[in-house]
């Protein structure tokens, strides 16, 4: 079977515990299979149209609904932007668009959405960036300057101590913490040669920062997280931080991967060092502030992404059971504001299309119903994918191999 052939074939070589649990969590909706075969939607992609006529520009490639969320920056204040860029390319920035509203119709059913309504929330999106692009000017959302849910969630968070983020992912024993790993949720243990990998590798890197104690290794385990990048090689790492046991701090390491959109792309890509220069260059690109600790890094012939640890909760729920249609119009509206900000922010560089290219296409108005046109037709396609692949799934025609 084409699907399973395709998903079998991308994720070849992963950890298989927890591959494993991305095969699985990919049954669960529509939604969460779209996540999870990033490759498999720009195998399906259109190649002509508005696919290969919009202004080229540094597109995070992976972007749906659940790719916002709220962060620490490396000035400490706390940004909701873009968050994940382990596809990024130079590509047109229609391809961001058409995967970004491929989400809310596919996720309609989850998010307790109408068609009518997944619709008008489809419309918003583009409104507000092609408003913002043609505003011509990026701009950021902090928490002084969100308003609605994000602002709520932003809110939300400052008063929380780091004693409390720290107790939810780990167990105190004494004057010392440990990762939690016993309940397999965000965590499963490492191996000795894992970790013993991680622990040297930490070391040299301690050795060329200003603090090197605040890098000493507590603990180390596989970290779960995320569903498209599930069984990629990563971990969560425990270090001293600031002082034990509420001083410490998380970090995140993440082996890089190669971009899903580059095979379909046209488009001369930068001759990057390693799939991590990229990632992180690009994700400095496009971001207002980056991450705490962003910086691409080396374990042997190996490149990975470091970073500070980001809470997964700290996102947006939308549920239309829940929150009225002004509410997640206001998210949407966001959203559609965020992408173009990234594209103006990244404009000019390497090949992407100037400012005035990206304003004149915010401009224009005959690609807004053809996208949203081909974006109902990129869901069903997703929908038809997930189908196949349950169905695969519960005949026993897909192997975890």
């Amino acid at each position: 079977m084409d699907v399973v052939r395709r998903i079998r074939d991308f994720n070849a070589g992963r950890d298989p515990e927890r591959l494993a649990m991305k095969y699985s969590n990919m049954r669960a909706s529509p939604f969460v299979f779209l996540r999870g075969t990033c490759h498999l939607f720009y195998d399906r992609l259109p190649r002509g149209g508005l696919f290969r006529s919009a202004p080229l520009g540094w597109v995070c490639g992976d972007l749906h609904l659940e790719n916002f969320g709220s962060f620490k920056g490396d000035n400490r204040l706390v940004y909701f932007d873009i968050n994940d860029f382990d596809e990024s390319a130079l590509a047109p920035v229609s391809w961001d668009l058409v995967r970004l509203l491929a989400s809310v119709w596919v996720g309609a059913d989850s998010l307790s959405l109408s068609g009518s309504e997944a619709h008008r929330l489809c419309d918003d999106f583009i409104a507000a960036y092609a408003a913002s692009l043609a505003g011509g000017k990026a701009y950021w959302v902090e928490r002084d300057t969100a308003k609605g849910l994000v602002g709520e969630l932003l809110d939300g968070l400052r008063g929380r101590q780091r004693s409390e983020y720290l107790d939810s992912r780990t167990v105190t024993e004494g004057k010392h913490r440990r990762l939690r790993v016993e309940d397999r949720k965000k965590a499963l243990p490492a191996t000795k040669k894992q970790r013993a990998k991680v622990e040297d590798f930490m070391a040299r890197f301690a050795r060329n920062q200003p603090d090197p104690s605040f890098y000493e290794v507590r603990d180390v385990a596989r970290r779960i997280a995320g569903t498209g990048s599930l069984g990629v090689e990563r971990y969560v790492i425990l270090v001293e931080g600031k002082g034990s046991p509420d001083g410490n701090y998380l970090l995140d390491l993440k082996r890089s991967t190669p971009s899903s959109l580059v095979p379909h792309l046209r488009v001369a890509q930068p001759a990057w060092a390693s799939e991590a220069q990229r990632t992180v260059a690009l994700q400095r690109r496009l971001q207002a502030v980056s991450m705490a600790f962003l910086q691409p890094v080396r374990l042997g012939k190996a490149a990975f992404v470091l970073r500070g640890l980001q809470p997964a909760e700290d996102r947006v729920e939308l549920d239309r059971s829940r929150q009225s249609m002004p509410e997640l119009q206001n998210v949407l509206e966001l959203m559609g504001k965020i992408v173009a900000w990234s594209q103006l922010r990244s404009a000019g560089r390497e090949g992407s299309a100037n400012a005035d290219a990206l304003v004149a296409f915010g401009e224009r108005r005959k690609w807004r119903e053809p996208l949203l046109e081909a974006s109902r037709d990129c869901a069903t396609q997703v929908r038809k994918d997930w189908r196949s692949y349950c169905e695969a799934f519960d005949d026993k025609a897909f192997e975890l191999g």
